[in-house]
């Protein structure tokens, strides 16, 4: 299995993500840059990761201009075929901006951006500590659209508190329904706020980050 990371001006999180599946994980990883188009050496058993940071300097919207970029195009024809994307943070933006997620983020409910450890559990009732850095990561959708969400089983993650309990206090942005992560239909694209690849190293005394890439990449499969 291949993974194939976007670079975007503003990227700031695309060698965390390199350095997390090649080091810790030995995984073969491939950088993409924006204007650049061929993704033919990668099939749909591998993986496209879109890393946080501020694409185009988040300017219009978070996501909203790196959705046209060249190499979306052919992210987004990967992703109709089949094939894996996953995004993390700005990631999970442009994936919302580019409709192969639905609905959107929203600037952060305290209107500051917010940088700590945070809690998220799965629907197995896993606990996870995992970094947020964000200002914009409040997840929002219409009530029809979250209902067929939870009911199809694809939020892969909520914010928690470290037992595991989903509070409003947990919630670090005020997404609705302390949303933290979800994935499509299809169960191949998939993205999330916080940065699971900043938790990958017994360097930084975590390595919670490492479990839900391999459960959510190595696996090919969602936990959901």
């Amino acid at each position: 299995m291949k993974f194939g990371v976007v670079v975007f001006p503003g990227s700031n999180c695309d060698r965390d993500i390199q350095d997390a599946l090649s080091v810790d994980l030995g995984q073969e990883v491939i950088m993409l840059w924006h204007k650049d188009k061929d993704l033919s050496q990668f099939s749909t058993e591998d993986c496209i990761v879109l890393p946080g940071g501020f694409s185009y300097g988040d300017y219009l919207r978070c996501g909203a201009i790196a959705r046209f970029s060249p190499m979306m195009q052919s992210v987004i024809e990967f992703a109709n075929k089949g094939g894996l994307v996953f995004g993390v943070c700005n990631g999970f933006q442009i994936l919302c901006e580019s409709h192969l997620l639905p609905g959107a983020l929203l600037r952060n409910g305290n209107q500051q951006f917010v940088s700590k450890n945070i809690f998220i559990t799965n629907p197995a009732g896993e606990i996870y500590k995992i970094p947020i850095a964000h200002g914009e990561g409040r997840y929002y959708a219409d009530e029809k659209t979250l209902n067929e969400l939870e009911e199809s089983g694809r939020v892969i993650f909520k914010y928690c508190d470290e037992n595991g309990r989903i509070t409003e206090a947990s919630n670090p942005n005020g997404s609705v329904r302390n949303i933290a992560g979800i994935c499509n239909v299809n169960r191949n694209v998939f993205g999330m706020m916080p940065h699971p690849e900043r938790a990958c190293s017994v360097a930084l005394n975590n390595i919670d980050g490492r479990e839900i890439i391999q459960n959510l990449l190595m696996a090919k499969q969602l936990v959901c």
